[in-house]
């Protein structure tokens, strides 16, 4: 017979092996429009109910139901005319669409992209090398080319984005006084969540989004209203093209999408534009310098593997790639969330 630590042991792997089966169960739910749907009703509703308003099967609506209830997302409460079912305060508040810290967008890109090229690791692995032509049948030679491949998906990786920055901007933008710099500029800023962020921060400071055309053009049809006068866009592509002079430049994972000597050409260009005196704000998901964690850090580095020509990196390593490109003065501030900050100094 087994031992108790041997049956313990099984349950975890077994909670590993159907570890995926749990993102699905919040996929489907969100896809589906479960939460909004409850919470625009206003009160709790039967399996039945929802499964017509959303035109889904009876059988299929109350399996996913109870599921989202084990995994807390909803409530299920038993009456007289059966179970009646109602959103938690995590699905009001993150997976609504409406809710100003809705993380919808960034679990429907995970559902629709980051999970297809996931079901090719084991080739990455092998390989060494991100998955896009064997998952959407696209060259992979450019990570960024084959992320905005259409307009649909681009804006769906932007809002993505979008939604990371409203909950986790603050944190890493309060990490150090960026109060002295008053000319910022934000390289691939996307969406411009974090730009939001960092002139709510600092009301003195104006930021500029220096992202490719596309993505610029994107941004200000669908992201950032005109009457945003403190924030401005700089198109253009900054492995290519010139990067102006500011005081300070923000990179909020950037550098993990690029391989060490794409970091350094990066970093240096940087160097040479900032203004004496000025810095460089890199915003990253750091690894314990022995790599032993956190584990939503290692993953996301193996999500680089799959996506991108990246990684994750530690404080240390970073620290080093800023050095290399001439910045001096570096500080580290491990926020204790999913993203760390690191600022050098010119």
């Amino acid at each position: 017979m087994g031992s108790t630590e041997d049956f313990d042991c099984s349950q975890v792997i077994l909670q590993y092996s159907s570890g995926f089966l749990v993102s699905k169960v919040m996929f489907t739910a969100c896809e589906l429009g479960v939460f909004d749907l409850l919470l625009e009703s206003g009160e709790p509703l039967s399996s039945d109910a929802i499964a017509a308003r959303l035109g889904t099967s009876t059988t299929g609506m109350e399996r996913l139901l109870d599921a989202c209830v084990g995994l807390k997302l909803l409530a299920v409460e038993l009456t007289q005319e059966g179970a009646l079912y109602s959103n938690t305060d995590i699905s009001n508040i993150y997976l609504t669409k409406s809710s100003p810290k809705s993380q919808y967008h960034i679990v429907m890109y995970y559902s629709s992209t980051v999970y297809l090229c996931w079901h090719y690791l084991a080739d990455a692995v092998r390989e060494g090398r991100n998955q896009y032509e064997r998952a959407f049948g696209i060259s992979s030679e450019d990570p960024f080319g084959a992320m905005y491949r259409s307009e649909e998906e681009m804006l769906k990786f932007m809002a993505g984005q979008n939604s990371v920055w409203s909950i986790c901007g603050r944190g890493v933008l309060a990490a150090f006084d960026l109060s002295p710099f008053t000319q910022i500029y934000d390289l691939g800023g996307g969406g411009g969540a974090l730009a939001r962020e960092c002139v709510s921060l600092y009301p003195n400071s104006t930021v500029t989004i220096y992202d490719l055309p596309k993505v610029v053009q994107v941004a200000k049809e669908q992201f950032v209203p005109p009457e945003e006068h403190q924030i401005t866009f700089h198109e253009g592509d900054f492995f290519n093209d010139s990067i102006p002079e500011a005081e300070l430049y923000i990179l909020s994972k950037i550098l993990h999408d690029w391989d060490d000597d794409k970091c350094r050409q990066l970093l240096a260009k940087v160097y040479k534009a900032c203004k004496p005196g000025g810095g460089v704000l890199l915003i990253e998901s750091l690894l314990n310098e022995d790599k032993s964690g956190p584990l939503e850090t290692q993953l996301f580095s193996l999500n680089m593997l799959v996506q991108t020509e990246g990684k994750e990196r530690t404080a240390e390593e970073y620290s080093k790639l800023l050095e290399a490109a001439g910045f001096g003065e570096i500080q580290v501030k491990r926020t204790g969330k999913i993203y760390d900050a690191l600022l050098g100094r010119k």
